[in-house]
């Protein structure tokens, strides 16, 4: 059946989730459709406490319903191809629909390395599908032996839903020497580590698996090393790459990356045709070089600058480059990081001051819920900004990294990090005279000087 739409999105996940929704508001006169291939979501960052933190997974359920209420028509059906010249993509269920603005939010598919057996039952890559991740699950509950492979966000979150369940053997696996080796410096990772271990994980670090063994099912897995380990169910959290079939099926070129290329309003060579999220090309904000940082907040903020200027550039992008900001979570532990690590700013080539301060995230220090904060800044020697940061520490440090990245954004320097003005409070913060942003400044201005 042939269609006709003005704006077309593909994707339900929250690049398009967004896109359409802001879509909507800059261009309210115009027939907006997506068009998802699962009926059923999942919101990507919930995906670990799904597993023990939520009672239902059916919690985690990533709804379109909002956009429905708004005027958007859903359609669940998958595009196999698009038709750029005649601007139309034909979808499984035989529909041709015509577009005047694509929007391709394509997200990612899970990475599977070529180990042997990797086929085998048991052995679960993460899908964003309600359904399967039912059964994995279900499966989880039901093994003893569970080894999550990756020691990155998603790994070490499983790793830490899975050690709440009663009577499990939990193994944490990772090719690196250290966990979150890719975004933090090594002794924020020795934090992660020790938070781990004491929920009775086992990490298993420098090792490389190069087969799983059983019949049928997966019974054991043999490391390089030639040591083994018995196993009834694993998780593969070893990351994602983009989805880019249909782009390049259609000759839109791709970065010198893995993801779509496109410019800093999100537009792909195509000037009609769109790409956002996981799907789309990033560049790191310092270097320009590709930056495959694939976070549903980055998918997030590129939908809302595509879904702003489908059609005329009404809202100028000022932020051109992709800053890597992370956080996790375990056990009452928060990690955050944003921009450059000491190591990766070293590695290329920048001359860079670091401040450190370590304090407390309440004042006074006594009183109920204070917990002990680290920060640490990286700060341009010869120009003075700040390029990074890491924290650790109580639920604030969540917030308190994305202030950072506003700092990394707005390329503010030391001295006025050293001289920031806060709002504070005994609950909520740490002491105006010991904040800690204000210190880990001030450590860094030592330097300089």
């Amino acid at each position: 059946m042939k269609k006709e739409k003005e704006i077309l999105i593909i994707g339900g996940g929250p690049a398009g989730i967004v896109c359409a929704s802001t879509a909507k508001k800059y261009y309210p006169d115009k027939k907006i459709t997506l068009i998802k291939e699962k009926e059923k979501g999942v919101i990507p960052c919930g995906i670990p406490y799904m597993i023990f933190s939520l009672k239902d997974p059916q919690e985690n359920i990533l709804s379109t319903k909002g956009l429905e209420d708004m005027g958007v028509e859903v359609i669940v059906d998958k595009v196999v191809k698009i038709e750029r010249r005649e601007k139309k993509v034909f979808t499984q269920n035989d529909d041709v629909i015509s577009w005047e603005k694509l929007v391709l939010a394509l997200g990612s598919k899970p990475i599977k390395p070529p180990i042997l057996g990797i086929e085998k039952e048991n052995i679960f890559p993460i899908y964003k599908d309600l359904d399967y991740l039912k059964k994995v699950v279900e499966r989880v509950k039901e093994a003893k032996n569970i080894l999550v492979l990756g020691g990155g966000f998603i790994g070490i979150e499983f790793a830490d839903e899975i050690s709440k369940l009663e009577g499990k053997n939990v193994y944490l696996a990772e090719l690196l020497p250290h966990l979150l080796s890719n975004s933090f410096d090594e002794e924020f990772s020795h934090l992660a580590e020790g938070k781990l271990k004491e929920k009775k994980v086992n990490i298993l670090t420098n090792r490389k698996v190069v087969e799983f063994e059983g019949e049928g099912k997966v019974e054991k897995v043999r490391f390089s090393d030639g040591k083994t380990l018995e196993v009834d169910c694993l998780i593969l959290g070893i990351g994602a790459s983009p989805n880019t079939d249909l782009a390049r099926e259609c000759e839109l070129p791709l970065g010198k990356g893995k993801g779509i290329w496109v410019d800093e309003y999100m537009r792909t060579e195509d000037r009609d045709i769109f790409a956002v999220g996981d799907c789309a090309g990033k560049r790191d904000f310092f270097t320009r070089k590709d930056a495959p940082v694939l976070l549903a907040s980055i998918a997030t903020s590129e939908a809302r600058i595509a879904g702003a200027n489908l059609y005329q550039l009404k809202v100028v992008r000022e932020n051109k480059g992709t800053v890597g900001i992370y956080s996790t979570y375990i056990d009452g532990l928060v990690l955050g990081s944003a921009g450059l690590t000491e190591k990766t700013a070293k590695d290329e080539g920048f001359e860079v001051v670091i401040g450190n301060f370590e304090g407390v995230d309440k004042h006074p220090s006594t009183i109920p819920g204070a917990k002990k904060i680290k920060v640490k800044l990286i700060f341009s020697k010869h120009s003075g900004i700040i390029m990074g940061g890491q924290v650790c520490g109580g639920i604030s440090c969540g917030e308190l990294i994305n202030t950072i990245g506003v700092a990394i954004q707005k390329r503010v320097s030391f001295s006025e990090l050293e001289t920031l003005q806060m709002a504070t409070h005994p609950y909520l913060t740490s002491a105006p005279t010991m904040y800690s942003l204000v210190l880990a400044a001030q450590d860094a201005a030592k330097k300089f000087k």
